[in-house]
């Protein structure tokens, strides 16, 4: 049984991620640290969890744990890594941006491997660092890592997605609020959206000739959870073409499918699938993509890079039904 620690486990994905690793067959949560709620029972928190585990949140830290999942604030894994220190033997997936990108990706030794299983899964099963993927990054890429692949990016990729409101995490705002966010919907961040970096390095990674506009606009929704995207871009070949190089692509994926039917998000919603549907319109592709945020998103992908790490089957403790209803 690995020995887990997981460091801010008031949040949303802290909480699924002690939902999943309560059922994962080879995992044992040995701290959920929170100076917030040091004391309390995760149940006080995570009301789902009554029932499921008597655990309380606590200010001591284990160094010793196998695996650190930090579930921190973007900007605070960085500072929290350099006021506390792990046994060489810890693996680390942090779950914030702060390692995400090639400029930040090492720090006091540590190098930082990015998650996206579907990129790189070699480098992964023998990476001790994880950086995993934003939600909104996960879902976009997801959408256009084939054509780049393949260098058929040739053109501006253009990009309309929404978000439920899980995605901005637990702290109230004037856009998170249950009158504000009910019956409404709306921008944000509207081409300059943080997860842009993480999108644009993995496209030139795979296409280093491509010099392109990737324009996203991030859209609020009035849900919970989920996120589903609308992608286009200028394709040459033929709507089979296209089919071809995604099932190619994703032909050995454990999580991520083509759709030869419409998608939606309740097909994903409470898994840790990506679902992807294409269609031709005139010159262009439409390709659309759908996940939970909290889990293929984020906690879900987590959990999918710490059963590569240590060589377990992909899918386990995964093996999630979607709230279709």
């Amino acid at each position: 049984m690995l020995e887990v620690g997981i460091i801010g486990g008031a949040g949303y994905t802290a909480g699924e991620l002690i939902r999943l690793l309560l059922n994962h067959p080879e995992t044992n949560i040995n701290f959920v640290y929170s100076t917030s709620n040091a004391g309390n029972k995760l149940y006080k928190v995570h009301q789902d969890l009554i029932g499921d585990t008597e655990i309380e949140f606590t200010q001591e830290i284990n160094a010793n744990v196998d695996v650190l999942f930090l579930c921190l604030g973007h900007g605070n894994s960085t500072a929290f890594l350099k006021a506390n220190h792990f046994s060489d033997n810890t693996k680390i997936i942090d779950l914030s941006n702060d390692f995400r990108l090639v400029k930040d990706k090492v720090i006091d030794g540590k190098e930082f491997i990015y998650g996206l299983p579907e990129l790189q899964k070699e480098a992964i099963q023998t990476a001790q660092y994880i950086a995993n993927p934003g939600c909104f990054a996960t879902a976009l890429q997801l959408a256009i890592l084939p054509l780049a692949a393949n260098g058929l990016l040739k053109n501006d990729v253009h990009i309309n997605a929404v978000t439920g409101a899980t995605g901005a995490g637990t702290s109230l705002s004037k856009t998170t609020h249950f009158t504000w966010r009910d019956n409404n919907f709306s921008h944000y961040k509207a081409f300059n959206h943080q997860h842009l970096g993480e999108i644009n390095q993995t496209v030139n990674q795979l296409q280093s000739n491509f010099d392109s506009e990737i324009n996203f606009m991030p859209n609020r929704g009035n849900f919970s959870r989920g996120i589903f995207a609308t992608t286009y871009t200028k394709f040459e070949g033929s709507l089979e073409d296209a089919k071809k190089i995604y099932k190619d692509f994703y032909n050995e994926a454990a999580f991520t499918f083509v759709s030869d039917e419409s998608i939606h998000m309740k097909q994903v919603v409470n898994t840790n699938k990506c679902l992807v549907q294409l269609e031709k319109h005139g010159n262009k592709l439409l390709i659309t993509s759908t996940i939970d945020n909290l889990l293929k998103g984020a906690s879900g992908q987590a959990i999918q890079n710490m059963n590569l790490m240590y060589g377990f089957e992909e899918t386990l403790g995964l093996n999630l039904k979607a709230n279709y209803f």
